[in-house]
């Protein structure tokens, strides 16, 4: 039985963990190729085996324009090209504007932004015509949630680039979609407070504005990311795609 991304070779940054690790391990039951990055080399490692025998880790972080060469210089060696990439690499902290620092402004600024943006650039002279570049984004990219103003902007600027890569890119037939998940449970929501009980207080705020009563699951946000990776989506291109069990929508 052929899978949906048979013979394909996909990139995922931030695929060591939560959503990324999700569509990953999704990606390759699917039949295809996937290199993923991390920060961190033993969450990397153990990503890696959980996808299994075709998986590629290389560490690094999307900020840091020498590490997205380097694992651009591995896609290159071993698999000569990259039909998707998903750019997933985020982070996210919930400062008031009052206590907006310029650390935190260029930290989110510089992972959600422009490690995104040289994510995608850096792949495109490996990826053949007709493939399919898959930007995550969130909710916070049109609502207004309280302490998120750097992180929305971050999102708003990713979903800014759908829709202008999408035109720069149309001769080539690259199809680029934002998807936008609304609160996942996932890692990253550990630093969105901190202590444990702050963390749980907020996951509960989360889910109390969610039209389904809960927080979405990693897998959830893959499956999306599938069919806007694979030929289901074949002609759909720059939309902002939300999967947040109607948060955003009511």
């Amino acid at each position: 039985m052929s899978g949906k991304l048979d013979g394909k070779v996909a990139v995922i940054t931030g695929g060591n963990s939560g959503m990324g690790l999700a569509a990953a391990r999704r990606f390759a039951a699917e039949g295809a190729k996937v290199v993923i990055t991390g920060r961190r080399q033993a969450e990397l490692d153990a990503a890696v085996k959980a996808i299994g025998p075709n998986a590629t880790g290389v560490r690094g972080d999307v900020a840091n324009l020498a590490d997205l060469d380097r694992l651009y210089e591995v896609v290159k060696q071993k698999h000569g090209r990259v039909d998707v990439v998903f750019a997933n690499a985020g982070v996210g902290e919930l400062v008031p504007i009052g206590q907006v620092t310029e650390a935190h402004f260029d930290k989110l600024f510089d992972v959600n932004v422009k490690g995104l943006l040289f994510t995608v650039q850096k792949a495109l002279p490996l990826m053949p015509d007709g493939g399919s570049i898959i930007l995550n984004a969130s909710i916070a990219s049109i609502k207004g949630i309280e302490a998120f103003s750097v992180y929305s902007a971050t999102k708003a600027a990713v979903r800014s680039f759908a829709r202008t890569w999408t035109t720069d890119l149309k001769a080539r037939k690259i199809r680029v979609n934002t998807l936008s998940p609304g609160p996942i449970d996932t890692p990253i929501l550990d630093g969105l407070a901190p202590t444990k009980e702050g963390v749980e207080q907020a996951k509960a705020g989360f889910a109390a504005l969610v039209p389904l009563g809960r927080m979405g699951r990693p897998d959830e946000i893959a499956k999306v990311a599938l069919f806007l990776a694979s030929d289901d989506s074949s002609f759909v291109t720059g939309v902002e795609l939300f999967v947040d069990g109607g948060m955003a929508q009511v």
